[in-house]
C-alpha cells in the first residue's frame, strides 16, 4: 500500500512539473501582449482595450499564483495540516473568481461613465490590437489547457484566457463599428460585454471554490443515491453517517458508519465497498467503520443522531432494493 502511495505521489509531482512549465510559458505570452495592449490603449483612448489590458493582468496574475499553488500544493502532509495543502489550488481559484467579480464592477462604471461622455477612439487601432489579441489569447489557452484541467487552478486560468478571447472578439467589432460609422460609444458597450463575462466566470469560480471549502460532495456524486448504491451490497445491512466531500480539484473522501448483516465478515464486507468507491467513483480516500448489525444496541449510541439519510436494506429475501430516509429511532 505504502508502495501505491509513492508511486502516486511520484507521478502526480512529475505532472505539476510539466503543468508549471506550461503555465509559466503562457504566463510569458500574456505578459507581453499586455504591456503592448496598455500602451496602445493608452494612445488609442480606448476603455475596450485597457479594460482587456485590466482583465489581461488578472490573466497573468492567475497563471502566477497557478504556478505558485502548483508547487505549495505538492507539499506533503505534516503538522496540523494532515490533508496536506491540496486546496490552496481552490483558494486560489477563489481569488481569480473574486478578482473577476470587482474587475467587472469596476469597468461596468467606467463603461458608464464613458456612455455619457464618449471619448475619441481611434478605431484603427482597437481593430488592429484586438485582432491580434485574440491570436495571443488563442496561444495562450492552447498552453494552458497542457496542463491538468481538473484542477481548480487550471480551471481559473482558463476562464480567464477563453473570457479574453470573446472580450477581444468584442473590440475587434467594436473598432469595425467607430471605424465605418464613427459611433465611440459602442468602445463603452464593448466593455460592457467584457465586464458581463468577467463576472460571469469570476462567479463559477467563487461557487466551485465554495463547494470545495464547504465540504460538499463532489460534481456528479449524489450522496443519497451513493448510499443507495452502498447498502445494495450483499452483505451491507445499514450505512449512515456517510459523508462525501472534496479534499481538493481531484481529490475526495468519503467516510461512514457501515452495520454488516451476519454471518458477513465486516472486512470482506469493507474491502468491496473501497472497491466500489475506487472503480465507480475514483475515490481512494475512504474511512469506513464496519459493525456487526446483531452487536449490542449500546454500540451505536454516538450515531442516535445520525448525519443525513440513514439507508438500509430491504426486508425482502434477495432483493437488493434499499429504503433510503429510514431514522433510527432514539433510544
Amino acid at each position: 500500500m505504502s508502495h501505491d502511495h509513492g508511486s502516486h505521489a511520484h507521478l502526480r509531482a512529475t505532472a505539476a512539473r510539466a503543468d508549471r512549465r506550461w503555465l509559466l510559458a503562457a504566463f510569458v505570452v500574456v505578459v507581453v501582449f499586455m504591456i503592448a495592449e496598455v500602451i496602445a490603449g493608452l494612445l488609442a483612448h480606448s476603455l475596450a482595450l485597457i479594460t482587456d489590458a485590466g482583465h489581461m493582468i488578472t490573466d497573468a496574475a492567475a497563471l502566477l499564483v497557478a504556478v505558485i499553488a502548483s508547487r505549495i500544493a505538492q507539499r506533503p502532509a505534516k503538522g496540523a495540516y494532515t490533508y496536506g495543502f491540496a486546496r490552496i489550488d481552490a483558494l486560489s481559484g477563489q481569488a481569480n473568481g473574486i478578482t473577476l467579480l470587482l474587475l467587472a464592477i469596476w469597468f461596468t462604471v467606467e463603461g458608464i461613465r464613458r456612455l455619457f461622455d464618449p471619448a475619441a477612439v481611434h478605431g484603427g487601432v482597437v481593430t488592429v490590437v484586438a485582432l491580434v489579441g485574440v491570436a495571443v489569447n488563442l496561444l495562450a489557452t492552447w498552453l494552458a489547457t497542457r496542463a491538468d484541467r481538473s484542477s481548480l487552478n487550471v480551471r481559473g486560468v482558463l476562464a480567464h484566457l477563453v473570457t479574453d478571447i470573446w472580450a477581444f472578439a468584442a473590440t475587434f467589432v467594436a473598432g469595425l463599428v467607430i471605424l465605418a460609422s464613427g459611433w465611440t460609444r459602442a468602445d463603452a458597450i464593448a466593455s460592457f460585454v467584457v465586464a458581463g463575462l468577467m463576472a460571469w466566470t469570476g462567479l463559477g469560480l467563487v461557487r466551485a471554490a465554495g463547494r470545495v471549502f464547504l465540504e460538499g460532495a463532489p460534481r456528479g456524486v449524489d450522496p443519497d443515491s451513493l448510499g443507495a448504491e452502498l447498502v445494495a451490497i450483499d452483505g451491507v445491512a445499514e450505512v449512515h453517517d456517510l459523508h462525501v466531500w472534496q479534499i481538493g480539484s481531484g481529490e475526495s473522501a468519503v467516510s461512514a458508519h457501515v452495520l454488516v448483516a451476519a454471518p458477513r465478515d465486516c472486512h470482506e464486507v469493507s474491502s468491496r465497498l473501497r472497491a466500489l468507491l475506487a472503480e465507480q467513483y475514483g475515490i481512494g480516500h475512504v474511512t469506513l467503520q464496519a459493525d456487526h448489525a446483531d452487536a449490542p444496541s449500546h454500540d451505536f449510541d454516538r450515531c442516535v443522531d445520525a448525519h443525513g439519510q440513514v439507508h438500509v436494506a430491504s426486508a425482502r429475501p434477495g432483493s437488493s432494493s434499499v429504503k433510503s430516509g429510514v431514522t433510527r429511532p432514539r433510544q
